[in-house]
């Protein structure tokens, strides 16, 4: 099964595959002995071994092209991530903001409340 590009995504797959893959040596495929089919077929996937062994080292790119199950749309930034748990609904890099904002207005919230019984 092969998997469609479109032309930026054939550019990052490029790129990944000259600078990731084993089997990539300039311009030439060691297991096939032969010109990398990879870099000569821009509009596909077609290498087994870079869709299963290099494509996941690059996870934005992986996301777009497989489509994992567990994969969600961020709600704060609105990338896909892949989950880890069924109630994750933050990237990574979104999660710790979105975590430290939270925390900031909890406590500016409890030193308020703390002020009105107090005082």
């Amino acid at each position: 099964m092969t998997i469609p590009l479109t032309p930026k995504q054939s550019r990052r797959v490029n790129a990944l595959v000259r600078r990731e893959c084993c089997n990539y040596d300039n311009g030439i495929c060691i297991l096939l002995d032969c010109v990398c089919p990879q870099t000569i077929t821009y509009s596909h996937i077609i290498c087994k071994w870079f869709k299963t062994a290099v494509l996941p080292l690059d996870k934005e790119l992986y996301i777009q092209l497989t489509k994992p199950k567990n994969t969600a749309r961020c709600a704060a930034c609105g990338k896909d991530f892949i989950k880890k748990a069924n109630k994750e609904k933050y990237c990574g890099q979104c999660r710790i903001a979105v975590r430290r904002r939270k925390k900031a207005e909890y406590e500016r919230n409890r030193r308020y409340r703390r002020g009105q019984i107090d005082g």
